[in-house]
């Protein structure tokens, strides 16, 4: 793997570590509503990204074709309103397993891109990651699937097929610069805080530590994450990033039971061991040809 690709991917990899703080940042916030929450991050996100820009003479990047700016928004607005539509919906720990099939729609969706080519052991790892997420979110008690919940399921699935889909649009739309994430921010601020007003009640962060909580969502798995990962799937392994995608919602487990929200239990540690083997087996030519010195 070429030492820019191989750089690439590391960056990408880079957003899972910061996705899996969101389950923590977001228990720190307290009782803030999720598009509420959403329209903050994303808009504090969104205008730093933007000072940035400014101050650097790159406001001209944000000039795209419409196209760039419906997939940007769809990906990033779409995403949360479809996942957050689920988990009221529909039993959360059904909704969240049916929705974690993303890395591994990306994984499979990949073989349709342009020089991309889709072998046994990325599938085996996704698969790998996809048993150690159903482990976490289900903690080993299996799962009821009621038909009175058909809705929520179906928003669960359209979120998944929404991420995948918006991760392998921004591998053929790698001439897009990264910078653009910016207005893809913004416009996701936005329309959260019409979803807010129009589906929530307002509730502020009541406290200094739920404030920056909210700055830490901003400047990380609500902010930098999405910048690092549109430039991992547009110049990195996106096989690799997608099937190494589930180690996000075993790291977060983790950090919350380090912070007092839960407790270790057997199918963590089984978790663990099937994403890592994952990770592993999907990064199998990429970790081999490092070895060779990226021969």
């Amino acid at each position: 793997m070429p030492s820019n690709r191989r750089s690439a991917t590391l960056i990408g990899l880079s957003a899972v570590g910061m996705w899996s703080l969101l389950g923590l940042m977001t228990a720190a916030t307290g009782r803030v509503p999720p598009f509420l929450l959403n329209g903050l991050a994303f808009g504090l996100s969104g205008l730093g990204a933007m000072a940035a820009l400014a101050f650097n003479g790159q406001m001209g990047q944000l000039r795209q074709d419409l196209k760039v700016w419906l997939v940007g928004v769809a990906g990033l607005f779409g995403f949360h309103f479809f996942y957050f539509t689920s988990l009221k919906s529909a039993p959360p720990v059904e909704a969240n397993l049916i929705n974690y099939t993303w890395p591994l729609l990306i994984v499979v969706f990949s073989g349709l891109l342009p020089g991309e080519r889709l072998k046994a052991h990325h599938i085996l790892g996704a698969g790998f990651g996809l048993l150690g997420a159903a482990l976490i979110v289900t903690k080993g008690r299996g799962l009821s699937i009621a038909p009175e919940y058909a809705f929520g399921y179906g928003a669960a699935i359209v979120s998944a097929l929404i991420w995948s889909t918006y991760s392998l649009a921004s591998r053929r739309m790698a001439a897009v610069p990264t910078a653009a994430v910016a207005g893809f921010c913004l416009a996701t601020s936005l329309l959260s805080f019409l979803c807010h007003f129009l589906l929530e009640t307002t509730i502020w962060p009541e406290t200094p530590t739920a404030w920056a909580a909210v700055v830490g969502l901003a400047a990380l798995p609500l902010g930098a994450a999405f910048f690092v990962w549109d430039h991992g799937v547009k110049h990195g392994d996106i096989q690799v990033l997608g099937a190494a995608s589930y180690l996000s919602p075993l790291l977060s487990t983790l950090f919350l039971i380090l912070a007092g929200y839960g407790r270790f239990e057997w199918p963590i540690a089984a978790a663990a061991a099937l994403i890592t083997l994952g990770a592993l087996v999907a990064s199998k030519d990429m970790l081999f040809r490092r070895s060779n010195g990226g021969q």
